[in-house]
């Protein structure tokens, strides 16, 4: 079986270490902006920051050519909604839920892109549904409160993590159609765009409010758009998909140690067992049993 190389491995367990800890970012930044606000800044920064590798392929991009191909602004189009709809429900669930559970339950796609292969005609093995019945129990334990309660935020984490499983499914399927860097432009344009318009209809923006969110919005524009998006749109592109899926999944794990290091967010026994279910679906979903043969 096909195996990511250690230096793909590693670029993927670092592009998971920041989309967990900007979770913390994309908290803090709200202290400031508004949700639309902060994702169409970050998204736009993101933007400003790799589209000069639009065309220019020198240096570490250099083994990265150009590829020409048809239909790459609709595949754009297409990709940025999806990201657009899923980043805010992320976002604006944040107001409502804490930065542990917005990251575990955000994992969550790793789970739900099997049951999505499933309504696509896909046959989906026992071991999936075991899965996904395991992460339906964690979230249940990290989410639902002793009194039965569940956070409105954790509803719009459950939502975006939906369309995470779309995100990651498109991403796979069309950078190895389209050129991974210049798709990244086009997402990255489209979701800002959307964002920005939301944010100019809905909510206040003000330059104290920006000079305020300013370090969070380059953590996440800077850091989680244009360096962890962009490595995932190349790395995914060769990297056997189980693979990295088991290792993106650990960005539950870094946006509940940011939490807990930076806002003295408590989880708690009953919180990290539900984790641990989580985590176990996860890993289970992506797992690959080698076949035994009879001696």
């Amino acid at each position: 079986m096909q195996r990511s190389s250690l230096k793909a491995d590693l670029l993927m367990v670092l592009t998971a270490a920041i989309w967990g800890s900007t979770f913390v970012a994309q908290q803090l930044g709200m202290d400031g902006v508004g949700p639309f606000t902060y994702t169409g800044a970050r998204m736009l920064l993101g933007v400003a920051l790799i589209a000069p590798l639009w065309r220019w392929r020198g240096g570490p991009f250099a083994s990265l050519p150009v590829q020409p191909s048809q239909g790459l602004w609709g595949a754009g189009l297409l990709l940025g909604l999806v990201l657009f709809c899923a980043i805010n429900l992320q976002q604006v669930g944040l107001l409502g839920t804490s930065v542990s559970n917005a990251g575990f339950i955000t994992g969550l796609y790793v789970v739900l892109v099997p049951v999505l292969l499933r309504l696509g005609g896909t046959h989906i093995t026992r071991q999936a549904w075991i899965a996904v019945a395991l992460a339906t129990a964690g979230l249940y334990f990290l989410s639902v409160k002793p009194d039965a309660g569940i956070a409105a935020g954790d509803w719009l984490q459950l939502g975006g993590a939906l369309l995470w499983a779309v995100h990651v499914l498109l991403v796979g399927r069309l950078t190895r159609r389209h050129d991974p860097l210049r798709l990244s432009v086009l997402q990255y344009l489209v979701a800002g765009l959307l964002s920005l318009a939301v944010a100019l209809a809905q909510e206040s923006i003000t330059w104290s409010g920006l000079e305020q969110a300013a370090g969070a919005i380059a953590w996440g524009g800077l850091l989680s758009i244009g360096v962890a998006y962009t490595l995932q749109a190349i790395v995914q592109r060769d990297a056997l998909a189980s693979h990295a899926a088991v290792i993106y999944s650990s960005e539950g794990l870094f946006s509940a140690l940011g939490g807990w290091l930076v806002l003295n967010e408590q989880i708690g026994l009953r919180g990290w067992s539900g984790a641990a279910l989580l985590l176990a679906a996860m890993l289970l979903a992506q797992w690959r049993f080698k076949p035994t043969t009879a001696a």
